[in-house]
């Protein structure tokens, strides 16, 4: 083990395997820095002005994601009360022929309700295969979901 070498404190600017994590501030060795973390540009020294600069970043990242938060809030909100009609072909029976699935039903919204809702956040188990009310979970955060209604007419 080498003795006195130098030290000095470093912020990651990304994840590095075996140090920390982005945003992370650790100690390692003046040669490592100067070597391996400033080169490749995945560390800043931890300078007082740095450590401000972190720490106002980190403050704008936690406004933006409780912005985001509240703006799922109330998509949620604003969710709730809609109806999406969509129409399909009946076959025989009366019963429905082919199913509705998260991209009819994503087109729909955008064309009724002008509002962009991704097909894949959409929590349907199965295509819907019926005619008549279907409610329809969609995760629009990941501590919000919202609910729609989805109303299959005969064509």
């Amino acid at each position: 083990m080498r003795g006195n070498e130098d030290h000095m404190k470093v912020i990651l600017l990304q994840d590095v395997k075996a140090l920390g994590k982005k945003g992370d501030v650790v100690n390692v060795s003046d040669g490592y820095a100067r070597n391996a973390i400033f080169p490749k540009k995945l560390g800043l020294e931890a300078t007082p002005k740095n450590l401000n600069d972190l720490k106002l970043q980190n403050q704008h990242a936690d406004k933006v994601a409780q912005e985001n938060y509240e703006a799922a809030l109330a998509l949620a909100e604003e969710l709730k009360d809609k109806k999406i009609t969509v129409k399909m072909k009946a076959g025989e029976g009366g019963r429905t022929f082919g199913s509705v699935s998260t991209k009819e039903i994503a087109a729909a919204a955008k064309e009724q309700l002008g509002m962009e809702l991704d097909k894949k956040k959409m929590q349907l188990p199965e295509p819907i295969r019926s005619f008549g009310m279907t409610e329809v979970a969609i995760r629009l955060h990941p501590k919000v979901t919202g609910t729609f209604t989805v109303h299959v007419v005969e064509e």
